[in-house]
């Protein structure tokens, strides 16, 4: 963890993929991050993967670096409890919906500079996850061999819930930008960042939407192929599959002396009137005849000698890994300073874990720290942040309003 935001303290309460995210990210960055969990855990506290105790790897991974207060926020008393600690502390993030015991008119009330960040579904209250708004987008009816049928071919959904990090990093970022706001001006509010809305815009940034409009139609699918550049994925003779990437003219030439294709390029360029290494434009046109050019090349080769060949070029390219190769890579993982041990994990399970993204040269990371325990820090939070005695605080356990650590009731 690095310190940047020592000092910043903030209240999360909040479920699944994006809302955990951006409080992950403050806690990288030394923000205290206090989680408000259900007693007996939220919505996704048992979300797969789960180990054979019953701990969720998912849950255990976005939560790092947290703490934990364990509340019954089904019960008045709880849900009181949750607002005024959010009021003590001064900001929250939630995807929690507006129209409930944490919406920011409440909230105010008795905070008038109380900052609020909410993750929602779509800008006007509907529901939505990644994997709807993805097929809001356009995107999965994009992806897809080349050779598909566009009439009658399905969509294809994309794994990793991208939208979902991206709303998370985009709330995080938003979170900072309302407190410098505060800082400024002693004013707080509200700041709403609907998923769908980060979807439709991330297309339209992308320069996707215009396309489209200006096309009048969709654009067609092109398998591994990049768009509007020289691109794809090849096989070498001992059946290792590689990805090629030619975005700059440094690239391309890289790639012609890699492959020994220097002949073969300078016959298609006389045959067409053109330049390869003039523009992308040229390499995507003729890309066909290219990836003819280059499989032949690898076909002949053992993938270890084109990536030396690749390597000395200069070229970008990566052999295509499975994930369990990739959790096991030493160039990845390993030897990659981003992450380190992280022993004390909830489910027992010892496995490397990462720090923050950011490499800041001269700063420690330090250890990546675990996830907590569900209610590992009821007592120390309440304590210090409402001032409860520990007569009080045993009392709303006794009364079950809140609970201590879960460690060993699963």
């Amino acid at each position: 963890m690095y310190t940047l935001l020592s000092g910043l303290s903030l209240i999360e309460v909040s479920s699944f993929v994006a809302s955990p995210t951006a409080g992950l990210y403050c806690a990288q960055m030394g923000a205290e991050v206090i989680r408000v969990d259900q007693i007996g855990g939220g919505l996704d506290y048992d979300r797969y993967q789960l180990t054979e105790e019953g701990r969720s790897l998912s849950w255990e991974n976005l939560n790092r670096a947290k703490k934990s207060v364990a509340v019954n926020m089904r019960s008045a008393e709880g849900r009181e409890l949750v607002q005024e600690l959010a009021r003590k502390t001064g900001q929250l993030i939630t995807n929690v919906p507006e129209q409930s015991f944490l919406s920011h008119a409440v909230l105010k009330e008795g905070r008038s500079d109380m900052i609020t960040v909410r993750i929602m579904g779509w800008g006007d209250g509907r529901q939505a996850m990644d994997f709807t708004v993805n097929a809001a987008s356009g995107y999965p009816l994009m992806t897809g061999p080349a050779e598909w049928d566009p009439e009658t071919a399905p969509p294809v959904n994309q794994l990793l819930p991208a939208w979902d990090f991206i709303t998370g990093a985009y709330t995080a970022f938003a979170l900072m930008a309302a407190l410098r706001r505060r800082d400024t001006t002693g004013e707080g509010g509200e700041v709403r960042i609907p998923l769908g809305d980060v979807a439709i815009g991330t297309v339209a940034n992308s320069g996707a939407m215009a396309e489209m409009l200006y096309r009048g139609s969709d654009r067609e699918r092109l398998g591994n192929d990049i768009w509007g550049a020289l691109g794809r994925d090849f096989i070498s003779r001992d059946r290792k599959r590689f990805m090629v990437a030619v975005l700059t003219t440094k690239q391309w030439h890289g790639v012609v002396e890699a492959f020994g294709i220097a002949g073969q390029v300078e016959a298609l360029e006389q045959q067409h009137g053109i330049r390869f290494a003039d523009s992308d434009h040229n390499r995507f046109t003729h890309r066909a005849e290219l990836f003819d050019l280059l499989q032949e090349v690898a076909s002949a080769l053992d993938y270890a000698e084109l990536a030396q060949r690749l390597s000395a070029a200069g070229c970008t390219y990566e052999r295509y890994r499975t994930m369990h190769e990739a959790a096991n890579d030493p160039e990845l993982v390993t030897n990659n300073p981003l992450f380190g041990a992280s022993p004390a994990n909830p489910s027992g399970f010892d496995y490397p874990a990462p720090g923050p993204f950011a490499n800041m040269p001269g700063q420690s990371r330090g250890a990546p720290e675990p996830a907590p325990f569900l209610g590992a820090n009821s007592e120390e939070i309440l304590a210090e942040r409402l001032g409860l005695g520990s007569g009080e605080i045993g009392k709303l356990m006794d009364s079950g309003v809140i609970a201590g650590s879960d460690k060993d009731s699963l």
